[in-house]
């Protein structure tokens, strides 16, 4: 399953391998052989960041990458994404959306992951202290020189898409091609500013964390088995103590499908308008399977309309303001 990335040309697979468990939750061979077999069912499209793999070093996840790339010669069967903004030091100026450290970043990340260039370079949160001028200055620079074939941006609000989009327009630029956001049944406030404002700006939509890390897996049944590992920590574990009626009448319905909560909860993502892609993270090959499974069998209308109920959208649902308009 592919799909076009907002206004660009660019093939993106529907469903994207992302990277962050890479190093620490799996090993390097498990972490190649997960790449192989993604890329074996259609998952074309790799997603990292230059900190990730931070349980063993930042940048760590993009060298192994690189050294998968080089070992399979798979770099021109892949559409490789990776971000430019988080700390990567203790260095201030090693971090931030500077022109300097944007184009630092990229010269970094290119030569972990053994390639000559990135095909999504993405902000991987805002760093509102630098004008959008001088991102724009040092992404148009790396554009030039082939490092860099289009520019994403991850974490925004819809005032950064806007001021991003009417910067780049004034400079006659490219502008953003795609938004990385967190979305998911738990997670719906996108619907009110992100979707609107990428669908208006031409922009495609790359979904993090479709799963809430692994609330919508199947939380409830693993922790009675004793199996919850990422369901049981972090987001997923703050967001059960607010949700678990909801989890549970979920849960149910999947037990009524016949189908796997986290099939059904990435299918949810994968209907929504506005929505390119959803990024996984699978620890396994099974998870993999799982993830084709769901873009292999979509929702019906009363499925999502039963999905809605549980989990109902901010206000009266659709964009601000008229969802909140009484």
């Amino acid at each position: 399953m592919l799909a076009r990335l907002g206004h660009t040309d660019l093939q993106v697979s529907r469903l994207v391998v992302g990277t962050v468990n890479f190093g620490g939750r799996v090993g390097e061979d498990d972490a190649r052989a997960l790449l192989d077999h993604a890329l074996a069912r259609g998952l074309t499209t790799i997603d990292t960041a230059d900190n990730y793999g931070w349980r063993e070093h930042r940048g760590y996840t993009e060298e192994l990458i690189g050294r998968w790339l080089a070992a399979g010669g798979h770099r021109d069967e892949v559409v490789l994404a990776t971000k430019v903004g988080s700390p990567m030091s203790d260095d201030p100026a090693d971090r931030g959306l500077s022109a300097r450290h944007i184009v630092a970043g990229c010269e970094a990340s290119l030569r972990r992951l053994r390639t000559d260039r990135i095909d999504l370079y993405q902000l991987h949160q805002m760093d509102r202290a630098v004008p959008w001028d001088e991102i724009w200055q040092a992404m148009e620079i790396l554009i030039e020189q082939g490092k860099v074939r289009y520019v994403g941006s991850s974490n925004a609000a819809g005032r950064d898409l806007a001021a991003a989009q009417e910067t780049a327009a004034r400079r006659n630029g490219p502008g953003l091609a795609s938004e990385q956001c967190l979305y998911n049944l738990v997670t719906r406030q996108p619907e009110l500013e992100i979707l609107p404002a990428a669908t208006a700006y031409g922009m495609g939509v790359l979904v993090w964390s479709p799963l809430h890390s692994g609330l919508l897996g199947g939380a409830l049944r693993k922790q009675r088995a004793g199996t919850a590992v990422k369901s049981a920590q972090g987001r997923a574990q703050t967001a059960l103590a607010a949700h678990r009626a909801a989890v549970e009448e979920f849960e149910t319905f999947c037990d009524h499908l016949g189908r796997n909560p986290a099939e059904v909860a990435l299918a949810w993502v994968l209907s929504r308008p506005g929505v390119t892609g959803a990024i996984v993270g699978p620890r396994t090959t099974g998870h993999v399977d799982d993830s084709v499974a769901a873009g292999e069998r979509p929702l019906g209308e009363d499925e999502l309309r039963r999905l809605d109920e549980t989990f109902p959208p901010v206000g009266r649902g659709g964009p601000a303001p008229d969802a909140w308009l009484f």
